[in-house]
């Protein structure tokens, strides 16, 4: 079992930066890859960002340059440094984890994931 808690959501002006967190617990060595997700309302659940075990990073081409995966193995602590924010980037965003190997063809459906956060709200006003 593991258990994901985000938190840095918040309202930021087009242009700013925030950052959002994630604290994984549980069995989180059975864990092969964590990623990102948004979900804008009347809008599919999207691939933000993944990171695998080994530390390989993915991202989309709308955030490709902007966004940065990250992780703090100590702190057991997923990142996200969102920079150069638009308001197309208002979004839920969820944190998830795999426990099964993914590809990068693979991490694009949400559905394949096997644990969620609740989410964090990202308002990005223009």
């Amino acid at each position: 079992q593991v258990q994901l808690v985000e938190s840095g959501g918040g309202l930021v002006q087009a242009g700013g930066s925030l950052r959002l967190s994630c604290a994984a617990s549980g069995s989180i060595f059975s864990i092969t890859a964590m990623g990102w997700y948004r979900q804008a309302p009347g809008k599919e659940r999207e691939l933000v960002a993944v990171i695998s075990s080994r530390g390989s990073t993915y991202y989309p081409d709308p955030v490709k340059g902007r966004f940065t995966i990250s992780r703090d193995n100590a702190k057991n602590t997923l990142y996200l440094q969102m920079n150069s924010l638009k308001p197309e980037d208002t979004a839920m965003y969820y944190c998830a984890a795999s426990l099964k190997p993914i590809t990068v063809a693979t991490i694009q459906d949400p559905y394949g994931m096997d644990y969620w956060g609740k989410g964090t709200l990202v308002t990005v006003s223009s």
